[in-house]
């Protein structure tokens, strides 16, 4: 984990429980780089692990779980692409992807977790929030958006709320993906002179870039104070894109305890041929579209 030494900020008086960091098996030291995952390798792995969230999302639907699953991490730490590849084979009514933007002067006056639960999932849905109320810990807190009292009164009772929504029957799942200085450096530069990627890039990323530092304090002061037993941080390394996805979903579907819904076979039934009709489109009154490839 890229811990640097500095003042810590303060954190709220709770029990600390460290998040979790899966515990490679002993290796051998080498300076060599670790090989690269073939786009061959990858792929079959991918698949078959999104062949599991689609037996994740009958599960979902069939028994009316709620799931909860929080994503959080430093600019360019891979978010969206585990977004991505977790949603793109199962269907956005299942699977919400909630991203939101600044808070509104409305929103300003609302309860400050209250525009995150009115996102929460009903029973047999999965919401996957791209940063949390999470936001209060960190960027809020280390570009100084809200006062530091108020980050305070949020570390205490976070947990508190947390609790609430597991003993509710809500599955929580938090992940922090975290990405290396010059890792995310590289991915800075990419997005700036990538106009495929220059989309990304906003303002406030400008300006937290600068601060690495402040931003590994905050994250610790949150580990402390909000990793608990029942709602515990999980910490996925994400220098490497390939490998942190295929983690990420694997820990993801080890979390959750689905089942495989057997399925009835289904049969197409056979067409019929009464009330037949002559299938002919009136070219004056649709105009087609150009094959241009």
């Amino acid at each position: 984990m890229n811990v640097i030494a500095t003042e810590p900020f303060p954190t709220a008086k709770t029990k600390p429980v460290r998040a979790k960091v899966e515990k490679p098996q002993p290796e051998k030291k080498t300076n060599a780089p670790r090989e690269k995952l073939s786009g061959k390798t990858y792929e079959k792995a991918l698949l078959k692990l999104q062949t599991e969230l689609c037996y994740l999302q009958d599960w979902v639907r069939e028994s009316g779980a709620r799931v909860v699953i929080v994503l959080e991490g430093r600019d360019t730490a891979g978010k969206g692409g585990l977004i991505k590849r977790m949603t793109e084979r199962v269907s956005p009514r299942t699977f919400r992807v909630v991203a939101l933007s600044a808070p509104t002067e409305r929103d300003r006056t609302k309860l400050f977790l209250q525009r995150y639960i009115e996102h929460f999932p009903a029973g047999g849905e999965v919401v996957i929030f791209d940063r949390s109320w999470y936001n209060r810990a960190g960027v809020e807190r280390v570009m100084g958006y809200t006062k530091e009292k108020d980050v305070q009164r949020f570390l205490e009772n976070v947990p508190k709320f947390e609790q609430w929504l597991v003993e509710s029957g809500i599955i929580l799942i938090k992940l922090w993906l975290e990405v290396g200085k010059e890792e995310q450096e590289q991915r800075f530069r990419q997005r700036i002179e990538d106009p495929l990627r220059q989309w990304k890039l906003s303002p406030m990323d400008i300006k937290s870039y600068s601060r690495w530092h402040d931003y590994s304090r905050a994250r610790d002061a949150m580990f402390d104070a909000t990793s608990h037993p029942f709602a515990p941080w999980f910490l996925l390394h994400s220098d490497d894109k390939k490998r942190a996805r295929l983690n990420g979903i694997k820990h993801i579907l080890s979390q959750i305890p689905y089942e495989k819904v057997k399925r009835d076979k289904v049969k197409l039934p056979k067409r019929s041929d009464k009330k037949s009709y002559k299938e002919k489109l009136n070219l004056q009154k649709v105009k087609l579209v150009r094959d241009a490839f």
